[in-house]
């Protein structure tokens, strides 16, 4: 789940470590700078403030802890939470209250794919107090059937079932004049077309014959069969990113720069597509990812970090990743598992 010990942790005496280790859980509690008469009071065997200045300067020289003011208390650096999520978090199992939440909450009977991630998304976002997301599968499966249901108003219900049962549904806005019947003509013609083909297969056989004429379709039931299959294309390349929880990013604003700051990251999450890229690391890697600030591009001017599960098919392929953003001082050992545990009950669910 997490990478090996780093070697300047290994490389720290028993104190140095567990003083290290307390000056980040504080921090990750209180989010302020902590002090040694702080310390000295909660660490569970007795030093003196004097001992305790005299080895977070030896903690600030190798990096992992800075001052913000002159008088102030540490706060650990990027490399110093780094080191502490590589060599000393200890990561537990997810309470049963917050494992049956999720189990709740991501049931899927009777819901679409997009009410599955969205539910789960929007539950990890609660529990976590972080923006929740997850990128949605692309559509693989072989298909059974496909059909245009007439909704009136220009409007109309796209069906598509596939043969292991899956039915995902979308609204298109129809070209101006079709009737119910050019509806029905474009059902058969995409149905002629499916026999256990895959989205894509069946898009570039359908597109294939419509530009060459063979099926003597009229011009708005074309117009109707392209318009059903862009509903699911997009960039084939890519898989949908859904975003939940985005206002939990502003509990932890203290200034008018972390929310400019902030205001990049929402930016940069309209868009997408520096998250897809990121998020493509998951197929490629074993278990939960953690991003820490600047480690990666995106999260260098916000400060901010992100947990990642992938979650996988039956076949353990992996289909997608679902995982939270939020403050550099992530509770790790809380989220982790939740993380974890919401990325194997949506690839139940979905896989």
């Amino acid at each position: 789940m997490i990478r090996g010990k780093s070697p300047v942790i290994t490389e720290l005496n028993e104190r140095s470590r567990e003083i290290f280790r307390h000056i980040v859980e504080e921090y990750v509690h209180t989010g302020d700078p902590v002090g040694s008469r702080t310390l000295s009071r909660r660490m569970p065997v007795h030093l003196s403030p004097a001992t305790i200045r005299n080895v977070m300067a030896d903690l600030e020289e190798l990096g992992l802890l800075y001052s913000p003011h002159i008088s102030a208390g540490r706060l650990p650096t990027q490399l110093g939470m780094r080191m502490f999520v590589n060599g000393l978090l200890e990561v537990g199992g997810l309470p049963d209250d917050e494992r049956s939440r999720i189990d709740a909450q991501c049931r899927a009977a009777g819901k679409s794919i997009e009410q599955v991630l969205g539910e789960a998304i929007g539950t990890l976002s609660g529990l976590s107090r972080c923006a929740g997301m997850v990128v949605a599968p692309k559509m693989q499966r072989s298909l059974k059937h496909m059909e245009f249901v007439w909704l009136g108003r220009g409007r109309a219900l796209v069906v598509l079932v596939t043969e292991d049962g899956l039915v995902e549904n979308r609204i298109l806005d129809l070209p101006e004049g079709v009737q119910p019947s050019s509806l029905i003509e474009a059902s058969n013609y995409l149905n002629h077309c499916l026999a256990g083909k895959t989205l894509d297969e069946v898009r570039e056989e359908a597109l294939s014959e419509l530009e060459q004429q063979r099926h003597q379709l009229d011009e708005l039931t074309k117009r109707v069969v392209e318009a059903g299959l862009a509903t699911w294309s997009g960039d084939s390349s890519r898989s949908p990113l859904i975003v939940r929880g985005q206002s939990h990013l502003l509990e932890d604003v203290t200034a008018v720069e972390d929310l400019e700051r902030i205001r990049s990251l929402f930016e940069a999450l309209e868009t997408s597509e520096q998250f897809l890229r990121l998020l493509d690391l998951t197929n490629v890697a074993e278990g939960v990812q953690i991003f820490i600030g600047s480690e990666n591009e995106l999260f260098g001017v916000t400060g901010c970090s992100m947990i990642v599960a992938p979650y996988r098919d039956s076949r353990e392929q992996i289909i997608g990743a679902i995982g939270v953003i939020g403050p550099q001082r992530l509770n790790f050992a809380r989220i982790i598992p939740m993380v974890d545990y919401t990325a194997k009950v949506v690839g139940r669910l979905i896989g």
